[in-house]
């Protein structure tokens, strides 16, 4: 087990959005069409909910716009447990496929629909499947004059979806105002390893993910960032016809033992909030989202 004194604390964070609304389906089902899905995005936040309160674990919270929009509750809970909220966008579209124009109304329009039903300052962002790259590094600077202090949209590996190989591996100002923090990987044999949750985590074994959190706490001395999604503890839900064998294999591998595998993951390393490790921020110190220029 590690240990915990000598290693530096994690953040946990969760990427809120349905299991309809990942953008590996976007090819097979309508974004006019979500409505009229079966949503099962707040029972399993709520199942996260209580799997953090059993170990006295705050978190970020990721939230789609078009989530927190539908089901204001359930942010009221997040910010009653003491996680922190924080933007995935309105309407998860990936910020590479958007101009800087649309993408700015996206970013804006999220920041300022959870500020009004969390009553909290919204500091982080995170494009829907790391979507910020070298292509659209403009989105930076709109997320600067939007008001963000900080993106975790960038993963350093090789992906055909995403991805920045060649960026750094921890955080750092991007912008002046403006800090990434991408999520986690470990540099072995000369190319950067994934380490930080999603398919990855459901693929490999548990000893393995755990061994490479490790391996960059004490390494590297860097607070790692892991990341889920609350469809990927949700073995009921509504599987999707018609999709390709890579698509279904990546979607679905090891649903059923994710959530014990992150409650393990709590018991294994201490976490907590990105604003509070990287930003030095204490829940106390946010401002009221009155207080937030338009």
């Amino acid at each position: 087990m590690p240990n915990r004194q000598a290693r530096p604390r994690n953040a946990m964070t969760i990427d809120v959005e349905d299991y309809f609304q990942v953008s590996a389906f976007a090819p097979y089902i309508a974004r006019g069409d979500w409505d009229a899905r079966e949503c099962r995005v707040e029972r399993n936040v709520d199942r996260i909910l209580a799997l953090l309160a059993e170990r006295g674990t705050r978190a970020t919270f990721f939230t789609l716009g078009w989530v927190a929009e539908r089901y204001p509750q359930l942010v009221h809970r997040i910010v009653a447990g003491g996680h922190e909220l924080a933007s995935h966008g309105y309407g998860h579209e990936r910020a590479s496929d958007l101009s800087p124009e649309a993408f700015r109304a996206d970013v804006g329009r999220a920041k300022r629909l959870l500020e009004d039903i969390g009553g909290h300052e919204v500091l982080g962002y995170r494009a829907p499947s790391f979507s910020i790259g070298e292509r659209n590094l403009w989105a930076f600077d709109v997320l600067r004059d939007c008001g963000y202090r900080y993106s975790s949209s960038v993963y350093p590996i090789r992906h055909d979806h995403y991805g920045m190989p060649d960026s750094p591996r921890f955080a750092y100002p991007v912008r002046e105002g403006l800090l990434e923090v991408p999520v986690t990987t470990l540099r072995l044999r000369g190319r950067n390893w994934p380490s930080s949750g999603g398919g990855y985590f459901r693929l490999l074994p548990y000893a393995l993910s755990r061994w490479l959190i490790g391996q960059v706490n004490q390494r590297d001395q860097q607070s790692a960032v892991f990341y889920f999604h609350p469809w990927e503890i949700d073995a009921e839900q509504p599987r999707i016809a018609g999709i390709d064998a890579k698509t279904r294999f990546r979607h679905y591998v090891n649903i059923g033992r994710t959530e014990a595998r992150i409650a393990q993951l709590l018991r294994d390393f201490e976490w907590g909030r990105m604003d509070e490790i990287f930003l030095g921020r204490s829940q106390a110190g946010l401002a009221p989202a009155a207080a937030v220029p338009a």
